[in-house]
This record gives structure tokens, C-alpha cells and sequence, in this order.
């Protein structure tokens, strides 16, 4: 029990205290951001080493390893659209008259600049881990895609919490493409994907009880997995999820 706990103990951990120092370092002066940026980039490069090692290895130590290594490759791309220095070559409020597709045009605009950077990002983990026996870092990796892409088109669409507290002030106009509202189409099937690959990453991991290493894999990416169904979830549940870094939000005031 205690080996299946571990790494379950591990994700929360690592996804609770990852966002609160991002949310913290994101909401410090202006004039730190650049050093932020620039001790990310350093992580980043560790990261990518990292998980480019621990690829050739099935050990235990090396799943974690490949899971943390993809953490951090994401975390900075969260600190690099945080900060603005990658976002989209418009950065302006929606048009009140933009409707359909013109405003799905313009939101994408927004963020073009990181959605390249997520593509380049995952396409590198996948080449420095291609046909390794360990593939926890690139599997890691896009899990967080397709849960944060599905989040984006759910925010666009509209859903009851928008989290806007979470951006900072020059991002302020992104708030101006989401929409506030009870449920959309889109978030039922969300859900239900997320709800059905995660009972069978579930199902894979609790049944290799013979491979320690490969039990711990799977786990991790199945508790990273739940957690981003959870995140769906508080998108439309009355539920103060901010609380739960409130103290990575305390650089802001």
C-alpha cells in the first residue's frame, strides 16, 4: 500500500506546491520577472537532460525522474505565458461584435505564440526519449496538453468559474475571451474522455503489482490525470479553489 501511495502522495505534492510558487514568482515586481525567466530557462535545459537520461532506464528512481523532468519542461512554458514573454501577437481585449469564428480567430491569436512553444516543447521530449523503454517524461507531458487545451476551449466556451484571479495584470485581457456561463457543449464530453482514460490508467497501474518501476509510472500519470479532471471540475462546481494557493498569491498585494 505504502508503494502505491508514494507516488500518488508525490503528483499532489508537486502539482499543489509547483502552482503556488508559479502564481508567487509570477506575481512579484516587474523587474524580477527577467531573472525568473532566466532560472526557468536553466530548469528547463536540466529538464530536458534529465528526462533525455532517464530514458534508457526502467528503474523506479528513473520514473520519477522522466514525471518530474516533464513537470518542469512545463513549468516553463506556464512562467514564459505567465510573465507575457510568450504569448500572441495580439495582445488586446476582444471586440465587443466579434462572434463565431472571428472571435475564436482572435482568442487564438492571443496564444499562438505559446501553443507553438507547447508543440516544440512536447516534439523535443519526444525526440530525446524516442524509442527508449522509459517514456514517462513525453507520456507526462501530454497528458498536460490535451487536459490544459481541453481547459482553454472549455473557458472559451464558457463555463461558471472562470479563475481569472489567476492572471496577472498584463494579461488582464485575456479575461475578455472567456465566457461565464452555467455549462457548454463541450464540457460534458471533457469530463466524460478524462473520466474513461483515467478509470483505465487506473485499472493498468493497481494491476502490475509484479513491476515496481512500471507500477510507479503509471500511477504518477494517472494521478496527474485525476488531477486534471479535477481541475475541470472547478471550473463549473462552487468550489473556492484559489484557496488552495492562496499563499502563492499573496505577492500580489
Amino acid at each position: 500500500m505504502l508503494r502505491q501511495a508514494a507516488p500518488v502522495l508525490y503528483v499532489l505534492f508537486a502539482w499543489w506546491f509547483s502552482t503556488g510558487v508559479i502564481l508567487y514568482l509570477v506575481g512579484l515586481p516587474r523587474r524580477t520577472h527577467k531573472w525568473t525567466m532566466a532560472a526557468f530557462t536553466m530548469l528547463l535545459l536540466g529538464a530536458l537532460w534529465a528526462a533525455m537520461q532517464s530514458a534508457g532506464d526502467t528503474g523506479q528512481v528513473a520514473a520519477y525522474v522522466g514525471f518530474t523532468a516533464a513537470l518542469a519542461v512545463w513549468a516553463w512554458q506556464e512562467v514564459a505565458f505567465l510573465l507575457g514573454y510568450v504569448t500572441g501577437p495580439r495582445r488586446d481585449p476582444c471586440p465587443t461584435q466579434a462572434q463565431g469564428w472571428q472571435r475564436a480567430r482572435l482568442a487564438l491569436q492571443t496564444v499562438l505564440h505559446h501553443e507553438i512553444a507547447l508543440l516544440a516543447l512536447g516534439t523535443a521530449l519526444v525526440a530525446l526519449t524516442w524509442r527508449q523503454p522509459n517514456q514517462g517524461a513525453a507520456f507526462t507531458f501530454l497528458i498536460l496538453w490535451v487536459m490544459r487545451l481541453s481547459a482553454k476551449l472549455n473557458l472559451f466556451l464558457g463555463v461558471r468559474n472562470l479563475n481569472e484571479q489567476f492572471l496577472p495584470a498584463h494579461l488582464g485581457y485575456l479575461q475578455s475571451y472567456f465566457r461565464r456561463r452555467r455549462m457548454n457543449g463541450l464540457f460534458p464530453l471533457s469530463v466524460i474522455a478524462a473520466s474513461v482514460a483515467a478509470v483505465v490508467m487506473w485499472e493498468l497501474a493497481l494491476g502490475n503489482v509484479h513491476d515496481a518501476a512500471g507500477e510507479s509510472a503509471a500511477i504518477l500519470a494517472a494521478t496527474l490525470l485525476s488531477l486534471g479532471l479535477l481541475e475541470h471540475w472547478f471550473m463549473v462546481l462552487p468550489l473556492p479553489s484559489e484557496a488552495l494557493w492562496a499563499w502563492g498569491m499573496r505577492s500580489r498585494h
